[in-house]
């Protein structure tokens, strides 16, 4: 049982690490959480700020990991043109797209006062 357990965040890492090296969009979304963690780090932005932060990034690399393991799905089922393969990864990469844009409005919500303050006072 404990074995199973163990077993299974080691393939969750495998497929975490898998989308960081075969995943371009995944690796973008990194560079942002990075460089938004800095930022909240420099600004000393609120615990309720940091709880939306770290939510908006679960949401988008969530979003992302599933939209891959969607196109590898469908991929495997054909590689041929199919219209409903087309459908299946749109609405996938529209799921990323609508988080992604959700995030970068909670993350101007919460950045835009800090960064008026530095260069107006």
């Amino acid at each position: 049982m404990l074995k199973s357990r163990i077993l299974s965040f080691k393939y969750a890492i495998n497929g975490i690490v898998d989308n960081i090296i075969n995943t371009p969009n995944f690796r973008i979304h990194l560079c942002f959480t990075i460089i938004v963690i800095l930022m909240g780090y420099f600004f000393e932005i609120t615990k309720i700020e940091w709880i939306a932060i770290f939510l908006c990034i679960g949401l988008v690399l969530t979003a992302e990991l599933l939209n891959t393991s969607i196109e590898y799905l469908t991929d495997l089922v054909t590689k041929d043109y199919h219209e409903l393969a087309k459908k299946t990864k749109d609405a996938a990469a529209g799921a990323v797209l609508i988080s992604a844009v959700i995030a970068c409005f909670i993350g101007l919500y919460i950045f835009i006062p800090y960064i008026r303050i530095l260069f107006f006072g």
